[in-house]
């Protein structure tokens, strides 16, 4: 039988040991510290070496450097377990336990910050003791440790701002949510719309979400829709780019409508079948319209793509006798529509009533009837010559 000694246990043998050992003396070094028993860290070979680091450093250092440590592993459960091991919220009896502990003011008042901060604290302990996650307050005793949750599990049960619980908080809290990112990241960002504005000045990035998160909300949200209509109207850049965006955005739907329905527009205004050589044409220049990113301009490749279909369907009708007729027949009939109605908003009463007549009018006037009698007589005669 060998019988082992740990280094720090040897000591002179007394005799009736001696006698009893019937193999050569030796010590071996002790079995290993059960791993719990070791600091978390792995990147120590065991407690004695930082017990021994710790001998040749500033103490205040040391203490400073493990508070860090557990905070680390920790969060805020850290904090929050010493509210909910030293906290008595009012009305609840002191009895057992509970007789040292002091209510959410007193202990504001000794941590030097606000009770609503305390109660914080406070509440998210308490969701999580729902949860089963910690334990509840009644088996707490002041001073006392306890093994505590991981860090990253503290923003979900912790509510860092009064906010969280108000109308518009909690609609941002399920906002969040429903994004998939944690309420207080949310909750910050709204109480503080100067990090914001300058995160979006900064960032090309935070510009993109910040634009697509604004386009999203005026599908609801008609006033906001009036308002940024308003701003831009307002801002002659903002006004020259919209109505840029919206002529490209008109002649992709031109060459679209080709693709999709299979009919042109001629510049008369009718509506044709498309031949087939320009729908084609109106497919390949959209195909390479669909591939831009949204980063890329695409007014040059829309006007391009415009005038070249447009330049096709100018063709086709100059080639078509029948449609090149009917082109010139509905070209005719708009202006003569167009000449009506203007005629029509003339006011005589008002020429009559106030003194806006000059010689010039009159004249206008009977070049105009000149130029009626003429076309009158060049459409008998036509129609005399067809028939």
């Amino acid at each position: 039988m060998t019988i082992a000694f740990t280094p720090s246990a040897t000591s002179p043998a007394e005799p009736e040991t001696a006698t009893a050992i019937s193999e050569p003396e030796f010590w071996e070094p002790s079995a290993p510290e059960p791993q719990e028993a070791h600091d978390a860290d792995d990147t120590h070979d065991s407690d004695d070496s930082d017990d021994d680091q710790a001998q040749d450093l500033d103490p205040v250092v040391v203490r400073d450097a493990r508070e860090f440590g557990v905070y680390a592993r920790t969060g805020g459960w850290a904090f929050a377990l010493k509210v909910a091991r030293s906290v008595r919220p009012g009305g609840q009896a002191a009895e057992g336990t509970a007789r040292t502990k002091v209510s959410a003011k007193a202990f504001a008042e000794l941590a030097g910050c606000s009770p609503e901060r305390v109660m914080r604290y406070y509440r998210a302990w308490d969701m999580a003791a729902d949860d089963g996650l910690v334990p509840q307050f009644e088996v707490l005793v002041p001073g006392e440790d306890i093994e505590l949750p991981d860090a990253d599990v503290w923003l979900s049960y912790y509510a860092s701002r009064n906010s969280a619980s108000s109308v518009r908080g909690q609609a941002i809290s399920a906002a969040a949510e429903a994004e998939g990112i944690r309420p207080t990241k949310a909750l910050e960002v709204a109480e503080n719309p100067t990090a914001l504005r300058a995160a979006i000045l900064a960032d090309p990035g935070t510009a993109q979400a910040a634009r697509g998160a604004l386009l999203d909300r005026m599908k609801e949200d008609p006033a906001l829709q009036t308002e940024m209509a308003r701003a831009i109207a307002r801002t002659d850049d903002l006004k020259k780019a919209v109505a840029n965006e919206a002529k490209a955005a008109d002649r992709i739907g031109y060459v679209r409508q080709i693709v999709e329905k299979g009919q042109i527009k001629t510049p008369a205004g009718q509506t044709v079948e498309a031949p087939a050589e320009i729908r084609a044409e109106a497919e390949r220049h959209l195909s390479l319209l669909d591939e831009l990113d949204d980063s890329e301009e695409a007014g040059e490749w829309a006007g391009e793509a415009y005038d070249t279909v447009k330049t096709l369907v100018a063709r086709a009708v100059e080639e078509d006798p029948e449609l090149r007729v009917q082109e010139r027949r509905t070209r005719f009939y708009n202006s003569l529509q167009k000449a009506t109605k203007v005629f029509e908003e003339l006011t005589l009463d008002e020429v009559m009533e106030e003194d806006i007549y000059e010689a010039d009018m009159l004249q206008r006037l009977e070049s105009l009837q000149e130029a009626i009698g003429t076309c009158i007589s060049a459409l008998r005669k036509a129609t005399t010559t067809s028939s």
